[in-house]
């Protein structure tokens, strides 16, 4: 099973706010996911990212691969693969 790290989309239509989560690579990306480790909201200025710093590095270590958007997100707050 590959297991990504991966942005999950909420909100209203023209209004969206992304969940940081741990899903199988073959889910949907609002479907079935593992664990929750955080949020990233676009529409504030600037983006404000708010990540569990140890759950991140753990399932990084377990072998999580991150999407570009995701990493582009840890690299910004410090967590790095």
């Amino acid at each position: 099973m590959a297991v990504k790290i991966r942005l999950r989309r909420m909100g209203q239509k023209k209004a969206p706010y992304y969940r940081i989560i741990v899903a199988d690579s073959k889910s949907p990306r609002d479907g079935r996911f593992i664990d929750e480790i955080g949020t990233y909201d676009p529409m504030k200025t600037p983006a404000v990212y708010n990540v569990d710093e140890e759950a991140a590095k753990k399932w990084l270590a377990n072998g999580a691969q991150p999407t570009e958007t995701v990493a582009r997100i840890f690299k910004a707050t410090g967590i790095t693969k």
